[in-house]
């Protein structure tokens, strides 16, 4: 049996707290072509020997060009395809970062509100995950959340 490999996801929030104004950052993956059109938490696999914190703003750093760091782990593992399971972190942009721009992977970026979250075809995978996150940020999973 194959080890696992840890995938982290970014919610990445701006304007405070998501219940006070704040939007979550979704990323419309452009590859590959099984993926392309559909919309994710922003991250990528953590390298052996790196910490998922490390792996999170190193990722964001090359696939949005934006200065990050992690803030804390939103309780949870989510299943994607063999070996590899998905671990969200809330982080924020640091002080003086560009605004994220999609540069990997990814062709369009979009800021939701709460109320916005599910307006957009997440990944089958994501939506677990995205659905916890929003829970652990005390904005509860929203109407029109995909199985709620």
């Amino acid at each position: 049996m194959s080890e696992r490999i840890v995938v982290v996801g970014a919610a990445l929030l701006d304007g405070g707290r998501l219940l006070d104004g704040g939007r979550l950052l979704a990323a419309r993956r452009s590859a590959p072509a099984e993926l392309a059109g559909r919309w994710e938490l922003p991250g990528g696999k953590v390298e052996p020997g790196e910490r998922p914190e490390a792996a999170l703003v190193r990722e964001l750093r090359e696939e949005l060009g934006i200065e990050t760091e992690a803030v804390e782990r939103v309780p949870g593992n989510w299943p994607l395809r063999p070996p590899y399971e998905l671990q969200v972190w809330t982080a924020r942009l640091r002080p003086g970062s560009a605004e994220p721009k999609p540069l990997q992977d990814h062709d369009d970026l979009r800021w939701l509100t709460p109320a916005e979250i599910w307006s957009v075809p997440w990944l089958d995978q994501d939506v677990p995950a995205v659905r916890q996150t929003l829970t652990h940020l005390g904005a509860g999973p929203a109407d029109g959340a995909p199985g709620a």
